[in-house]
């Protein structure tokens, strides 16, 4: 592990393996975990420009990136999607469409398969038709799995996307037998990860330790039922576990986001993190702010760790977990991620579990949906 607190470590050889583009924040779902900013709207009119778009490739080539994901809010919406995957093909990326659905015809879909995208993740928030119109705030789950069919009918390989809450859990054998019916390549039961409107949600969301275990042995039967012709996916969510997950596989050592107003982030949630500047690609080019910018060397190697990462002979594994976790739960990102069993913080962690444990489900308030203007400035700060 570097000891110099700027340089990458050789996981992905000091280049942004993973280039991530959040085309826009724009979305006709309402969804209450979303992972965009809680103030979305006020990038809405900043969005970088097809020809910006496409010099944020040519230098993403420039520094290394192979991979490139295409997501959003809801990237259907930019009318330029498919010049952009052409010319991400052109260059050489393996591209991915990270997508609701909505706004994914049969015609796009040839379009995009004729400009060369190569996978495509579509998400589904159940396999209960009213529970996912509930969820994503729109009457969206019919078309979903329509759009789910016309994937697999154009050929392409199809993640399937479950964002798994308490209010959806239980039904993980009805959705596994669904995504079977479909056909899809890779099933991901995403338990959700809580920042933004999903940490704003999380007394809600959270499921309990018993719903986790009988989904988990769903999955269990299901992966020795379908065996190759499915990859299953259980992502069991931080406050479950006593250690805490990599940060991005490191903060600035293989991922680079690109906002939708053109900032550069190590990680899609990093705007949380207050006193922060995010430079912007309409300023700099992406060499200086992958290799030179304050934002990207702010948490590379160890120099920035406190006690008990500092010391700890797991720091390599997980960099002293999520940046943004520990902000926004012990108000320092330095911290060590409250996830993690060691850290002083954890109690953070127990406290919302065993608050969670007692909840009843008379008891669980309304839910906060992504829209404008849901939530107060006062909060936001």
């Amino acid at each position: 592990m570097p000891k110099d607190g700027s340089a990458t470590s050789l996981d992905g050889q000091g280049k942004p393996m993973w280039l991530l583009l959040e085309l826009t924040y724009r979305c006709p779902l309402k969804c209450v975990w979303c992972n965009n900013p809680l103030d979305f709207e006020k990038y809405g009119t900043r969005e970088l420009n097809t020809e910006e778009w496409k010099r944020v490739l040519h230098e993403g080539r420039e520094l290394g990136a192979l991979q490139l994901g295409f997501s959003g809010g809801e990237p259907m919406l930019r009318d330029d999607l498919e010049e952009l995957v052409e010319e991400a093909e052109r260059l050489g990326y393996y591209t991915n469409l990270i997508t609701s659905g909505v706004g994914l015809t049969q015609e796009r879909l040839k379009a995009l398969k004729k400009a060369g995208l190569k996978q495509i993740q579509l998400s589904l928030q159940s396999a209960n038709g009213s529970l996912t119109d509930e969820l994503c705030g729109a009457r969206a789950h019919d078309l979903k799995v329509k759009v789910a069919r016309l994937i697999k009918a154009e050929g392409f390989p199809m993640v399937l996307n479950v964002p798994i809450c308490r209010q959806n859990i239980d039904q993980a054998e009805k959705i596994l037998a669904l995504a079977e019916d479909i056909g899809v390549d890779f099933l991901e039961f995403a338990n959700i990860q809580y920042y933004n409107w999903a940490l704003l949600n999380r007394a809600e969301l959270l499921p309990t330790r018993a719903q986790i275990a009988r989904a988990e042995a769903a999955v269990a039967a299901a992966r020795e039922r379908v065996g190759k012709r499915m990859t299953i996916y259980f992502v069991v969510p931080d406050y479950y576990a006593s250690r805490p997950k990599a940060c991005m596989n490191g903060w600035g050592t293989i991922h680079l986001t690109i906002a939708p107003d053109g900032a550069a982030l190590p990680c899609q949630e990093v705007r949380v993190i207050k006193g922060l500047e995010f430079p912007s690609v309409r300023e700099h080019s992406l060499d200086w702010l992958w290799n030179d910018s304050p934002l990207f060397k702010k948490f590379r190697g160890d120099d920035w760790m406190q006690e008990p990462c500092r010391t700890c002979d797991e720091k390599e594994k997980d960099f002293g977990g999520c940046r943004c976790q520990a902000f926004l739960l012990t108000g320092d990102a330095s911290n060590t991620d409250p996830a993690c069993a060691k850290s002083p913080h954890h109690y953070v962690i127990e406290m919302a579990v065993n608050k969670n444990a007692r909840h009843k489900h008379h008891e669980l308030q309304p839910l906060v949906r992504r829209q404008p203007g849901a939530v107060t400035t006062a909060f936001m700060e």
